[in-house]
């Protein structure tokens, strides 16, 4: 007797039967709906954010997900409903320079707003009756203020990076700023102690470790709990290192984002280079080894993104524990660009790319699986929604572009994505 054909059903079909039948919560049922491949391949644009009169350097979603905020070369900051494209409020920032980064500090019913620019300035926001808004200065930095990151859950708490390499903590309480440390850099002959930081990032899980990065190979890990709040010892030691073996003692690169995931991995994206994902265990230690120079023969310029090696770290090192994930294909040469993790459980990596596209690839094994147009230039912001599968980016066109999986068919990755990268990279520079 000849067995019947086995019939072959998609996990998401699967997952819909095993809800009904009470297999599934209704919990899992949406992280795993959320983190479908399917619906990244559908993603498209919702609608685009049309307000700024200038580059949008930030965007980012309140805690419920429902507004978001951005901030621009014009100064401004505006808030959105994203879903209807509808402005609820938009004001001058106070800044007298781009704003670079703009978040809604939580439980403040949205009337909380805290800003960094490239004027220095670390100011707040407070949304008072009747839409009017009152700014006010918290501190500052000598250079740009790059980035901000709020304390997981606090009303209250955030920290801020800048040019000067100085990291500070705030305290809307009180209004007062903690300058915390200056970060310096590991190498004895370069031309200036100080690194130049780019970006900052508090573990989601602990927020009581917070990692800064900027202009040399090293992504530093700090534990607020060994500062000593009368400043009897010094906090400039970080806990931990995090560096691909292969770019240690490469005085050539710099890292441009940052994030950390809900599982306490940490994202490190470097200019000229590529994207890297770290486990906790992958540490340096707090006084990392040096070492020579990497070689400047590799075949990275292939790609188009410098000159860099594209071996990974276990395979230059086989000895020594595995290496971070890598993840390739998108060009950092040109801006200070951020990464960041998109799914309900941080199943992908998402960055932006010199030509103008948003690249998705997937965590665990670092395969690229989707690629779209985002920016006619250069896309610098991509901020996943923190419920729902959506996405929010911005580069160097004055609007900003809603990305939800209503297309009707699945994308296909193009087969010659890097050749385009290289090609539109060479004619830029």
């Amino acid at each position: 007797m000849r067995k019947r054909p086995r019939t072959s059903f998609g996990t998401p079909i699967v997952d819909v039967w095993q809800r009904e039948v009470g297999e599934l919560s209704t919990r899992n049922f949406a992280h795993r709906i959320g983190a479908s491949e399917d619906l990244v391949l559908r993603l498209d644009i919702l609608r685009k954010l049309e307000k700024h009169r200038g580059c949008v350097n930030t965007v980012s979603f309140n805690a419920d997900g429902d507004i978001l905020v951005s901030g621009s070369d014009d100064r401004r900051v505006v808030l959105w409903d994203w879903e209807t494209g509808r402005v609820e409020l938009s004001f001058h920032s106070g800044h007298n320079n781009n704003v670079f980064q703009a978040k809604i500090m939580p439980y403040t019913e949205d009337r909380s707003i805290v800003t960094c620019a490239a004027d220095g300035q670390v100011r707040q926001a407070q949304i008072l009756e009747r839409g009017e808004v009152e700014t006010k200065l918290l501190g500052k930095h000598q250079g740009r203020a790059h980035k901000l990151a709020i304390e997981p859950g606090s009303p209250h708490i955030f920290y801020t990076c800048g040019g000067d390499g100085l990291v500070q903590q705030f305290d809307l309480r009180t209004g007062a700023a903690t300058q915390l440390f200056t970060c310096l850099s590991l190498h004895d002959h370069s031309y200036t102690p100080i690194v130049h930081l780019n970006a900052i990032a508090i573990d989601p899980r602990n927020p009581n470790l917070f990692a800064v990065a900027g202009s040399d190979e090293y992504t530093r890990l700090y534990d607020i709990r060994k500062y000593k709040w009368d400043g009897s010892t010094d906090f400039g030691q970080p806990t931990d290192h995090y560096c691909p073996s292969h770019l240690i003692g490469d005085e050539e690169v710099e890292i441009t984002g940052l994030a950390f995931s809900d599982q306490s991995e940490l994202l490190v994206s470097y200019n000229y280079e590529f994207i890297y994902l770290f486990s906790r265990d992958m540490g340096l230690g707090p006084n990392p080894a040096p070492a020579s120079p990497v070689s400047m023969d590799s075949d990275a310029g292939g790609m188009g993104a410098g000159h860099h090696s594209t071996a990974s770290p276990s395979d230059i090192d086989v000895d020594v524990k595995v290496g971070p994930q890598v993840y390739k294909g998108h060009r950092n040469c040109k801006t200070v660009k951020g990464v960041n993790f998109f799914g309900p459980k941080c199943e992908y990596v998402v960055s932006g790319s010199d030509c103008g596209r948003i690249f998705i690839w997937k965590k665990k094994s670092g395969e690229l699986i989707r690629v779209m147009q985002g920016d006619k230039e250069v896309v610098n912001c991509i901020e996943s929604h923190p419920h729902t599968t959506a996405l929010a980016s911005s580069g160097i066109e004055t609007d900003i572009k809603i990305w939800t999986p209503k297309a009707l068919d699945r994308a296909i990755l193009p087969t010659n994505i890097e050749k385009v990268c290289f090609f539109i990279l060479k004619w830029i520079f």
